[in-house]
C-alpha cells in the first residue's frame, strides 16, 4: 500500500531563544509553493527589517521532493541546515520556517548558532497544530442527465468530494478523489455508459 497522506502545519506558529544577548525570533507557515515562501519571507524581512539575519529553510510536496535551507549571512551550514532539521525531526511538509537573528554583540561561535537556530526553529514547530493530510486526485466527469442516479451513487463515497457542478441535459461534474481510492472510483464512473471521466 502506497503513502497517500502527509503532515503538515494548519496555521502559522511561533517560538523563541535567546543566546549571550541574541535574540532569536522563529516563524512556521504552512505554504504549498515557492511563491507562498517568497511573500512570506518578504513580509518577515519587512517586519524585521533591522535584523541581521532572516535565515530559512521550507520542504514542499506531499513526498517532500523541494526543499532548501538558507544561511542569510551567517557561517555555512550554521543556521538553514538545524531549521530544516527541525522540518525533518516533526516529518512535516509544505512548512516554511524562518528564524530572524537580532546580534547582540557577542559572538556564539558554530555550534553555538546551530543550537540556537535549532531550539527556535524547534519552539515555532511545537507551537504550530501538526495536521495529517491526504493526497488528492482531481476529475472532471462529463454525463447524461438521465444517468444522474447512478453517479450520484458512487459519488457518495465518504472519500469523494464534489468541487464543482454542472446540471443540464449534460452534467459536468468536477470531483476531487482520496489518491488510493482514485482507480476504483474512476473506474466504476466509466462502467455507466456515455460517462466520461477526464484527470484535471
Amino acid at each position: 500500500m502506497f503513502e497517500d497522506s502527509y503532515k503538515t502545519i494548519a496555521s502559522p506558529a511561533e517560538g523563541s531563544y535567546s543566546e549571550k544577548r541574541s535574540k532569536f525570533l522563529a516563524y512556521a507557515f504552512p505554504v504549498q509553493n515557492e511563491q507562498e515562501v517568497k511573500q512570506r519571507l518578504a513580509e518577515i524581512q519587512k517586519k524585521h527589517w533591522d535584523a541581521r539575519h532572516h535565515c530559512y529553510a521550507y520542504i514542499l510536496g506531499p513526498h517532500k521532493d523541494a526543499y532548501r535551507q538558507n544561511d542569510n549571512g551567517e557561517p555555512s551550514g550554521t543556521a538553514g541546515r538545524p531549521i530544516y532539521g527541525q522540518l525533518l525531526s516533526k516529518d512535516v511538509t509544505n512548512t516554511l520556517v524562518i528564524v530572524v537573528r537580532y546580534f547582540g554583540g557577542i559572538k556564539l561561535g558554530v555550534s553555538g548558532l546551530q543550537n540556537a537556530y535549532k531550539v527556535a526553529a524547534r519552539e515555532a514547530l511545537d507551537a504550530a497544530d501538526i495536521v495529517e493530510r491526504t493526497i488528492q486526485e482531481t476529475f472532471r466527469v462529463t454525463f447524461e442527465y438521465v444517468k444522474m442516479n447512478d453517479i450520484m451513487q458512487i459519488l457518495k463515497d465518504p472519500e469523494v468530494q464534489v468541487i464543482d457542478r454542472q446540471s443540464y441535459m449534460q452534467c459536468i461534474y468536477t470531483i476531487s478523489v482520496r489518491q488510493r481510492d482514485a482507480d476504483r472510483v474512476t473506474e466504476a464512473l466509466r462502467k455507466i455508459p456515455m460517462t466520461e471521466v477526464i484527470p484535471v
